[in-house]
C-alpha cells in the first residue's frame, strides 16, 4: 500500500526539522567550521548523509533553511509587537522603537531553548560581516513586512541624520545587537531573571543613544571626504 502524501508529508518535516536543530545545537557547542554533514546526520538521527543533500541540497542550504525559519519566527513577533505598541501610541518614542529591535529575539530566546542555541551558534556572523550588517539582517531575522515598518518608524524618528548617516548608524546598532545578542547567548542562566532583564533595558538605552546622538563635524567632513574618492 502507497504511503499517505500527508504521512510522508509529515516525515519530511521532521526530519528536516531533526536536521535543523542538531546543526544549532552542533554548532552552538563547537563553532560551525567544526561540524560535518556527518555529525548534523547522526545527531539528527538519521543513517545516511545523503538525508541533507536530499532535504537541504547541501550545508549551506541546511544554514539557509535554518536563518530563513527563525527569521519567519522573529519576524512574526516583532509583527504582534509593532501592533500593540501602535495600539497604544501613535507616536512612538525612539527608545519604544528601539525595543523592537531586540525584544522580539530576546523575548523568543527566554522561551525556547532551541532558539538560544540559535542566538548561540549564529549571533557573531553579523558582528564579523564584510559588508553591511544591515543588510544582512533585513534579509533574516529584521526583514519581512515587520522589519520594513520598523525601519519606516526609526527613519522618521532620527529625521537629523541624512540617508548615509542613517544607514551607517544602523550598521553600528546591528552589530552591537548582534555582539550583545551573542554574549548574552553563551552566559550560564542565558536570557533568564533580572539579570537578563537588565541586559535588555541597557541594551535598549545603548541603541537609542546610539541612534540618537547629533553627528559632529568631523564625522560629516570624513563622509563627504569619503564620498569623493
Amino acid at each position: 500500500m502507497a504511503a499517505n502524501p500527508d504521512s510522508r508529508r509529515a516525515r519530511s518535516e521532521a526530519t528536516q526539522a531533526a536536521m535543523m536543530r542538531a546543526a544549532e545545537k552542533l554548532i552552538a557547542e563547537r563553532g560551525v567550521e567544526n561540524v560535518s554533514i556527518r555529525d548534523i546526520v547522526s545527531a539528527a538521527g538519521q543513517k545516511n548523509e545523503s538525508a541533507l543533500q536530499y532535504h537541504f541540497k547541501n550545508f549551506a542550504g541546511l544554514l539557509r533553511a535554518i536563518h530563513a525559519e527563525r527569521a519567519e519566527e522573529t519576524q512574526s513577533r516583532r509583527s504582534t509587537l509593532i501592533t500593540t505598541l501602535l495600539e497604544t501610541t501613535a507616536e512612538p518614542s525612539l527608545r519604544d522603537i528601539c525595543m523592537l529591535m531586540v525584544r522580539p529575539s530576546f523575548e523568543l530566546a527566554q522561551h525556547d531553548a532551541a532558539y538560544r542555541r540559535y542566538v548561540k551558534a549564529f549571533g557573531h556572523e553579523l558582528v564579523l560581516a564584510d559588508t553591511s550588517p544591515l543588510a544582512i539582517a533585513s534579509r533574516q531575522g529584521g526583514g519581512g513586512a515587520s522589519g520594513q515598518q520598523m525601519g519606516t518608524l526609526l527613519r522618521q524618528t532620527l529625521s537629523h541624520l541624512d540617508e548615509e548617516s542613517f544607514r551607517r548608524r544602523m550598521d553600528a546598532a546591528v552589530r552591537l545587537c548582534a555582539s550583545s545578542m551573542y554574549h548574552q547567548a553563551k552566559q550560564k542562566n542565558a536570557f533568564r531573571g533580572q539579570q537578563a532583564d537588565l541586559f535588555l533595558h541597557s541594551l535598549i538605552d545603548a541603541l537609542a543613544g546610539l541612534l540618537s546622538a547629533p553627528e559632529s563635524n568631523e564625522t560629516r567632513a570624513l563622509a563627504r571626504a569619503v564620498s569623493r574618492d
